[in-house]
């Protein structure tokens, strides 16, 4: 495996993962449109956890959503799996620091390690498809409410958090296709050790520095 890509690799999962939680927390998950508002008085935004008013003169008041079972279904799916993507992505950065040849850990078994680090590889990717799934689910039911003429609520847009969550899918989806890619298992016959090298030196060395008992009188 490349070293250079490794690393690449180990630092879009980890940034991922980040992104991951600077998303979930943002409170800027969808914000009310002023679609057709002459004057605005007060703006509302929500993520998954709460939701926020903030009038003209700045001041802001929260409140927690009270109960998980009278949530919506998507807001229900979005919060588990932005929650399993954290849980992925640290694993994933936990085994591609195993993995890498450059690393300690694991022994110098290389091909455990890159196997380890293939399953680095698919975490990274499972994290990326979660983070994606939940913002695009979550910006669908945006997307649907705003351009529904007969609803009746609040009508909101696309908020910087589900931003932060699409970039955070997309670089820990490059990373772990980075690992599948440049891992490849070899079988235990391909396998060099650095001991049967040496042996080998030793021998045919020894072999050359032995002097003859014989020479050509002895033929004679």
């Amino acid at each position: 495996m490349n070293a250079v890509t490794e690393v690449v690799a180990l630092l879009l999962g980890f940034v991922g993962v980040l992104m991951v939680g600077v998303s979930l927390e943002d409170p800027y998950w969808r914000v009310s449109s002023d679609d057709g508002n002459v004057i605005r008085t007060a703006c509302i935004y929500e993520n998954l956890w709460r939701s926020c008013a903030t009038d003209s003169t700045g001041v802001f008041n929260c409140r927690d959503f009270p109960s998980l079972f009278a949530l919506p279904g998507y807001l229900q799916a979005s919060r588990a799996l932005m929650i399993t993507a954290i849980v992925l992505g640290a694993c994933g950065v936990l085994a591609t620091l195993v993995g890498m040849r450059c690393s300690k850990a694991g022994g110098e078994n290389y091909v455990l390690k890159g196997r380890i680090a293939g399953v680095g590889g698919v975490l990274f990717v499972l994290q990326g498809l979660c983070t994606m799934i939940s913002v695009s689910w979550y910006a669908f039911n945006i997307t649907q409410e705003f351009f529904d003429p007969l609803y009746p609520g609040i009508k909101y847009e696309i908020g910087e958090g589900l931003y932060i969550g699409w970039c955070s899918g997309t670089l820990a989806i490059c990373g772990g296709v980075c690992l599948l890619c440049a891992c490849r298992t070899e079988g235990p016959d391909k396998v060099s050790y650095p001991y049967q090298s040496a042996k080998r030196t030793v021998y045919s060395g020894a072999s050359q520095k032995t002097p003859s008992n014989y020479d050509r009188n002895a033929y004679v």
